[in-house]
């Protein structure tokens, strides 16, 4: 792979981390001065934060004429902040991190030399461990990675980040993925491309803290789910049909006991219990429908995924 004068885009989703950014410029600068022979291109794009974190961007512009910014013009989520940066990066390598440094810039020379000298097309990071998360989130997170892999035709590594370095021809592969709701673990799957692994330990924040909450990744795991795989709408027949079957033998199963013995048809409460539990399953597979309905729902209105409010892209070479 020809390097010479190479150009590497570094997508950074900030949202509410204005003590975070300025740290993990300095970070990056120490690599970016190791690694001479590429040229950085570094791209911040503001999900709609609600503090500091725009004034931090403009100044920081204004001092490095590497930095570029986006500002959305209300929170849109990082799915959306990561299609953006993706979209206006112009180098031939681009990587996403995260801003609060839990993804140690100290990784790029080494994701870098994956793809240029070991011909990969992407090097994605895992963590090692979960030390430091809570004991229920990690229970569920790996629960979803397995039932994700069970059920869906792209298989998404235990553990695995949104930290990345990409090349070029991966990026525009990605990009012509026009969907509404995204999902970049499974899209980066999804397009295939040659990919290595490597592991890290889990870092703390630097600052601040974290923007998600087990219900909103609760809420993202469906979005995975739904994104990737139909087998839930075959789960939710499968039980129709079953219960189906134990309706008509348990009629047959009534009818002749009472011909046989005689006995009046008894047992209110089991039968109580039983109807909720049906009409649960009924409501649990209709609850599966909806979320299919919803998001095709989504994806027919043709809103953009993110509106800008402000750039610099016009300030800066």
């Amino acid at each position: 792979m020809d390097t010479k004068n190479a150009k590497m885009s570094i997508v950074v989703p900030c949202y509410n981390e204005a003590e975070s950014i300025p740290l993990l410029l300095s970070r990056i600068t120490a690599v970016a001065a190791d690694m001479s022979a590429v040229v950085f291109e570094l791209i911040f794009v503001d999900d709609g934060s609600n503090d500091d974190s725009l004034a931090v961007l403009r100044s920081m512009a204004r001092e490095n004429p590497r930095v570029k910014y986006l500002s959305f013009s209300r929170n849109f989520g990082k799915e959306a902040a990561l299609l953006a940066g993706l979209e206006i990066s112009t180098g031939d390598f681009v990587a996403v991190m995260d801003a609060d440094l839990q993804h140690p810039p100290e990784l790029l020379p080494q994701m870098y030399a994956g793809i240029v000298e070991e011909g990969f097309d992407c090097v994605a990071t895992k963590r090692v461990s979960r030390k430091g998360e809570p004991p229920i989130r990690s229970f569920f997170s790996k629960r979803f990675y397995r039932l994700i892999n069970k059920i869906s035709e792209s298989q998404i590594v235990d553990g695995a980040t949104d930290y990345r370095l990409m090349t070029r021809q991966m990026v525009d592969a990605v990009l012509t993925l026009k969907e509404y709701n995204r999902f970049s673990k499974g899209l980066f799957s999804w397009v295939g491309f040659s990919t290595k692994w490597i592991a890290f330990p889990n870092a703390p924040r630097v600052a601040g803290h974290t923007k998600w909450n087990f219900w909103q990744l609760f809420l993202y795991s469906l979005d995975g789910i739904v994104a990737f795989s139909v087998r839930p709408l075959a789960i939710s027949s499968f039980f129709g049909i079953l219960f189906c079957l134990l309706a008509i033998f348990g009629a047959i199963f009534i009818v002749v006991r009472w011909l046989i013995f005689g006995d009046p048809v008894q047992g209110w409460a089991s039968t109580v219990c039983i109807i909720l539990f049906v009409g649960g399953i009924q409501l649990f597979s209709a609850g599966i429908l909806g979320q299919y309905v919803a998001k095709s729902y989504l994806e027919t209105k043709g809103r953009p995924v993110y509106i800008v409010k402000e750039d610099n892209m016009t300030d800066t070479e």
